[in-house]
């Protein structure tokens, strides 16, 4: 990956070595939750989990090198991460896979406005790949893949007459 422009504007290489890192941390957490798809996924979806979590094992491993490249130490996984509900069966697998998908994109999202050149492109495809298989894991797409705080704002007419703090 190229970091020529990075090193030409260094406020451009902090931001993207920011969110490289945090893509990193993404896929490290993507990696441990796949770990748990895998463990609880039906056996018609296992080849499915498996290639996803192969997937994001090389975008773990290609982000740690970025990482290098731009001048910063990739930082390591955690032990273990807290998962956003239970896993108990192959429907919760699946909702969490789905879930991690649009983790990831968010971050990789982030990588794009922050990146330029081929680590932009880079990031873009992950981004693209995440929002596919989120796809393939709910069964229907988002509007702006990675984009989650759009698709979850509410409209002005939506809003008329709530209460302010309710969810």
């Amino acid at each position: 990956m190229t970091t020529a422009h990075a090193r030409r504007d260094g406020a451009r290489g902090g931001d993207e070595l920011t969110a490289t890192q945090a893509a990193l941390a993404a896929e490290h957490a993507a990696v441990y939750g796949y770990g748990v798809v895998g463990g609880r996924i039906g056996a018609g979806r296992r080849t499915e989990a498996q290639g996803a979590y192969d997937a994001h094992r090389a975008r773990r491993d290609a982000l740690r090198r970025a990482v290098r490249d731009l001048g910063g130490t990739p930082q390591a996984a955690a032990a273990a991460y807290e998962l956003p509900f239970p896993v108990p069966d192959a429907a919760a697998a699946v909702r969490l896979a789905a879930e991690l998908e649009d983790r990831v994109a968010a971050v990789y999202a982030d990588l794009v406005r922050a990146a330029g050149g081929a680590h932009r492109t880079e990031a873009a495809a992950a981004l693209r790949e995440a929002a596919v298989r989120a796809v393939r894991w709910r069964g229907g797409g988002v509007a702006f893949p990675g984009l989650v705080e759009r698709a979850a704002a509410p409209t002005a007419s939506a809003t008329a007459g709530t209460d302010a703090d309710a969810l």
